[in-house]
């Protein structure tokens, strides 16, 4: 049995409570994290909050009413909204911004991950080896948490995350813009020392359990491996990112 570390509950100040506050809290711009519906509720505010959080690529979970009373509020309309503790920017932007600096584009995609404590050391790796932004897709990834930003030990709050609802469309936008994108793959047959990461790149990183999602992964430019002695499975994903995103660095001196 896997030992799962315990999530803190949300504070208070964390939260948008009510389907009023929430619908006014994006519409005014504040960035949000995830929202918790009630699975029974219904009516025009709920209608225009999941019109709200899909225009603004905010994940909604549908929960029953025990998950949304165990914050330990009350007067939440089947209604509770998450803070983001990240803050999110725009693909093309943080794009613009890096080719405007005079640097080479390195983008880190995440497909899949939803361990939080894999996302937190993935984090600071991504920040320590010059990744410009971590990419995201609004649904399958585990949550950008106070847990999570403690176990990147701050770098979750100094590196760019851009969160997207389609990895496939951010692929097409990376590639509009020139730049390669690499899957990391076990059964690839180009070794990791073997590419050229000098160039403007990204790099996709599935989970353990099911890898990189199969269209996902036939549209990447090239997949590549890490050559391990050992017959085991497969390495850590955190592990993996980070001796990936050591060579890029090595590369680029």
């Amino acid at each position: 049995m896997k030992n799962f570390r315990q999530q803190h509950r949300p504070k208070k100040s964390s939260l948008v409570i009510g389907r009023n506050a929430v619908i006014e809290a994006i519409r005014s711009g504040k960035q949000l994290d995830r929202i918790y519906l009630d699975t029974k509720a219904h009516g025009q505010a709920v209608n225009e909050i999941k019109e709200l959080a899909t225009l603004h690529h905010i994940p909604v979970n549908y929960v029953p009413a025990a998950k949304l009373d165990g914050f330990n509020i009350t007067g939440h309309e089947g209604c509770v909204a998450l803070i983001a503790k990240v803050q999110y920017h725009d693909l093309q932007q943080i794009i613009s911004f890096t080719v405007e600096k005079g640097e080479v584009p390195l983008f880190l995609i995440l497909d899949g991950i939803t361990d939080i404590r894999n996302i937190g050391g993935i984090a600071r790796t991504a920040f320590c080896c010059g990744v410009h932004a971590i990419i995201i897709p609004d649904k399958g990834v585990g949550a950008l948490n106070e847990d999570a930003v403690l176990t990147s030990a701050g770098a979750l709050e100094r590196i760019p995350v851009c969160r997207v609802n389609s990895l496939m469309k951010a692929i097409d936008e990376l590639h509009m813009n020139g730049i390669k994108v690499f899957a990391s793959e076990m059964k690839a047959a180009k070794k990791l020392y073997d590419c050229d990461f000098r160039e403007p790149c990204a790099v996709v990183m599935g989970s353990e359990e099911k890898g990189i999602y199969p269209a996902l992964l036939k549209i990447c430019d090239e997949k590549i491996k890490i050559p391990m002695k050992g017959d085991f499975e497969s390495l850590n994903v955190s592990v993996a990112t980070g001796m990936i995103l050591y060579e890029v660095m090595k590369q680029r001196g």
